[in-house]
């Protein structure tokens, strides 16, 4: 196993998260097998990976001749034959978010690849571990979780399992790291970094919204005045309700229905019906035409309330993550600011704000409500006991 620039990338799944990461490692000068069931999703992936290409070129982020070289090498194909991945050193699966499907289309890819070709899935929330099990030798496989959209978004989950290969994961992480990608290695658990610390930011601010503490757009205000770039409602409604729930969903249902990532009800409802967020039409907001946007409230003491609350909560989630091993400090704020936009990372954000305040906010929560929802960290204890940093 030896990854490097004249490595053969496989994507499997034309969707947007594939066609993105096989634009990703076309432009840094790969060639690309892209490969799709259906016709439909070849011909759409290959389509995007252009305009997005053209885009850049008219933005002057390449040079016409880096994008057409780009687009040649990728080699986009339509069908079930997976025999296309045999030159392959590394296959990125980026298919359905659903293990039996995973580790169908896995034990497939280790039927046709070299022994040494990597396999690795770019899943945002499955067990690797599971995804792995399906091989006969799991030892070559890890995660790669990109962030749509993946040509965009610097950061970049590397993911080891318990019986990955020694350098497996070093190789993989020093190729992407050639791509230009920001990267940061998390522990194979329900989540991730990303996708397990952000739980809060919607979870909270839903609990908000149903409690009537306030409306969605007061709750998305409060949070931009925060500092962040988008309030929870609008992201939701970016993101799409459907993937945003199925996250949550797959979260709580993976660490035995723990009461912090417990999903909400509001959200199962507009997803049932079928309001989907701006893809649909109309989610936490209308987008349809003529319709007006609802004007927050705009009180400081209310925002404050809610900002408090849903922060204290993510900082808690993100010390927890540290106490339980997910990643390193660093990493903990590096994948939060570059993967999901955070104004500062979190833990330097519990210093600043002092930690001591932090956990009076999570125990006066935890007193009101008698949930283990609000529970401090033993990891958020330690440190106020001892008087040291959160990164530390």
């Amino acid at each position: 196993m030896a990854l490097g620039a004249d490595t053969t990338i496989g994507v499997l799944g034309a969707g947007a998260m594939g066609s993105g990461i096989a634009q990703v490692a076309a432009v840094h000068g790969h060639r690309v097998v892209l490969l799709d069931a259906h016709e439909g999703a070849v011909e759409k992936g290959r389509r995007g990976i252009q305009s997005a290409l053209a885009r850049d070129v008219e933005r002057g982020r390449l040079t016409a001749g880096v994008a057409a070289g780009a687009l040649e090498r990728v080699v986009a194909i339509a069908g079930t034959d997976l025999a296309p991945f045999t030159t392959c050193g590394l296959v990125i699966e980026a298919i359905v978010e659903q293990l039996p499907a995973k580790q169908a289309a896995f034990r497939a890819l280790e039927a046709v690849v070299s022994p040494q070709a990597v396999l690795a899935s770019n899943t945002s929330s499955l067990s690797i571990a599971s995804i792995a099990s399906a091989c006969l030798n799991g030892a070559r496989v890890c995660g790669i979780h990109f962030f749509n959209p993946a040509p965009v978004m610097p950061l970049v989950e590397v993911v080891p399992w318990l019986g990955a290969g020694a350098g497996v994961v070093a190789e993989a992480r020093a190729l992407v790291d050639g791509w230009g990608k920001v990267t940061v290695q998390a522990a194979d658990t329900p989540g991730f970094i990303v996708n397990r610390i952000a739980r809060p930011y919607y979870g909270e601010s839903l609990r908000c919204l149903e409690e009537g503490i306030a409306d969605a757009a007061t709750i998305d205000w409060a949070m931009r005045e925060a500092g962040f770039r988008m309030g929870p409602f609008e992201l939701m409604d970016f993101i799409g309700l459907d993937i945003n729930f199925a996250v949550s969903q797959s979260v709580f249902e993976a660490f035995f229905y723990e009461p912090r990532f417990r999903p909400a009800l509001t959200q199962r409802r507009l997803v049932e019906a079928g309001f989907l967020g701006r893809k649909s039409g109309r989610g936490f907001y209308d987008y349809g035409n003529g319709a007006t946007p609802p004007e927050p409230v705009r009180d400081a003491a209310l925002g404050a309330r809610v900002s408090d609350r849903v922060l204290a909560m993510l900082i808690n989630e993100a010390v927890d993550a540290r106490y339980l091993r997910v990643a390193s400090a660093a990493d903990i704020e590096l994948a939060m600011q570059r993967g999901v936009n955070y104004p500062r990372g979190l833990l330097a954000w519990c210093d600043a704000i002092g930690p001591a305040t932090v956990l009076a906010r999570l125990e006066a929560l935890q007193a009101e409500y008698g949930e283990d929802r609000y529970r401090p960290s033993p990891l958020l204890r330690a440190i106020v006991r001892d008087g040291r940093s959160a990164l530390a």
